[in-house]
């Protein structure tokens, strides 16, 4: 697994303070529901991004991460660190109080 997820795994720059990663795909319904949810949290606290990536494009990242499910969420600090990880829908008090763990 590695260490740090920057710009280059992720595809996307991250954010400042923290980043939502949430791994989706094309017929997850719930996936639909948690980019809003990550969307309006990443919205409310400023340095935060919310990156989606397409589990089915980035198939050699899901193996190195051992991603199982989608939607699967991690929550990186501002190095790129795993400090929280969640599958299935989170809610968005969940989301907020993982944030807490990042920033």
């Amino acid at each position: 697994m590695p260490a740090l997820l920057g710009a280059a795994e992720l595809g996307a720059e991250p954010g400042r303070r923290a980043t939502l990663v949430q791994f989706s795909s094309a017929f997850c319904q719930p996936c639909r529901a948690t980019r809003r949810i990550l969307a309006e949290v990443a919205a409310m606290v400023g340095g935060v991004a919310h990156i989606e990536i397409d589990a089915e494009e980035r198939l050699e990242l899901v193996r190195a991460l051992g991603i199982e499910k989608t939607p699967t969420v991690l929550v990186l600090d501002a190095a790129g660190r795993i400090v929280r990880r969640a599958a299935g829908m989170p809610r968005k008090a969940d989301v907020i109080a993982a944030l807490g763990a990042a920033v």
